[in-house]
């Protein structure tokens, strides 16, 4: 078998798995169990604090066969296709590589086609700060009225640091999620957690020193754990 790094094998699963992102979790968890659904959501923030990880549990309570719930099951084919990235149902997009007209074009043909096995098809669009201007008001008419099957998912590192990158009449059709950069406290936290479970010695000083070189980032904080277990083995000291 295959090694899976930690970033990937302790990805967050449920709204409760989220770290140092509550304010987001809550509300989301809220909307889906009293319906109050919106057509597209935007999540914003820096690289590595959870966005792409909390429109994949957002779009397992909303496909799972037990959903639309904020506990999906994580074991139905639904579940277990969106957690590995290959749903027919949730359609992931890189808006660095698809962000013309043409790509937004054959996106607004296929939203008219209902979902193949789950309740929704759910567009995932990352970076979607990289799409053309000409995109985005190609994208405006469907995301101001999309049918009912279709939910939009947004994220971008963007509109905090370059908010004209992102069109004012995309954000304003969105409901947006600011993710935060995590606590370090939070972060050498979930380390130990890491730690206990893969049978690692990791000393609390050394997983501060991780969490604040990670400045905020789980993803970097996971990948330096990982490159210090490859380097001093099951015994990680500060030094």
């Amino acid at each position: 078998m295959s090694y899976e790094v930690f970033a990937r094998k302790y990805r967050p699963q449920t709204f409760d798995d989220l770290v140092g992102q509550a304010h987001v979790s809550r509300t989301l968890k809220n909307a889906v169990a009293q319906n109050r659904l919106a057509h597209a959501y935007l999540f914003v923030g820096p690289r590595g604090v959870g966005k792409t990880s909390t429109a994949r549990i957002l779009a397992k309570s909303l496909n799972c066969v037990k959903g639309p719930t904020v506990t999906p099951c994580g074991v139905c084919d639904n579940c277990k296709e969106i957690a590995a990235g290959n749903s027919l149902d949730v359609i992931e997009i890189d808006g660095a590589s698809n962000n013309s007209v043409e790509d937004v074009r054959q996106l607004r043909e296929n939203v008219r086609y209902a979902p193949a096995k789950g309740r929704y098809k759910i567009y995932l669009i990352d970076e979607v700060h990289m799409l053309s201007a000409a995109a985005f008001n190609a994208l405006l008419k469907t995301l101001e009225e999309p049918p009912e099957h279709v939910k939009f998912i947004f994220a971008t590192t963007e509109p905090h640091t370059e908010p004209q990158k992102v069109l004012p009449t995309i954000l304003s059709r969105c409901q947006r999620f600011d993710l935060h950069r995590i606590p370090a406290n939070l972060i050498a936290k979930h380390l130990q957690f890491i730690a206990g479970r893969e049978k690692i010695t990791l000393e609390p000083a050394a997983a501060h020193a991780i969490a604040r070189g990670a400045e905020g980032g789980l993803r970097d904080a996971e990948s330096m754990l990982d490159q210090l277990v490859a380097f001093c083995g099951e015994k990680i000291g500060e030094n």
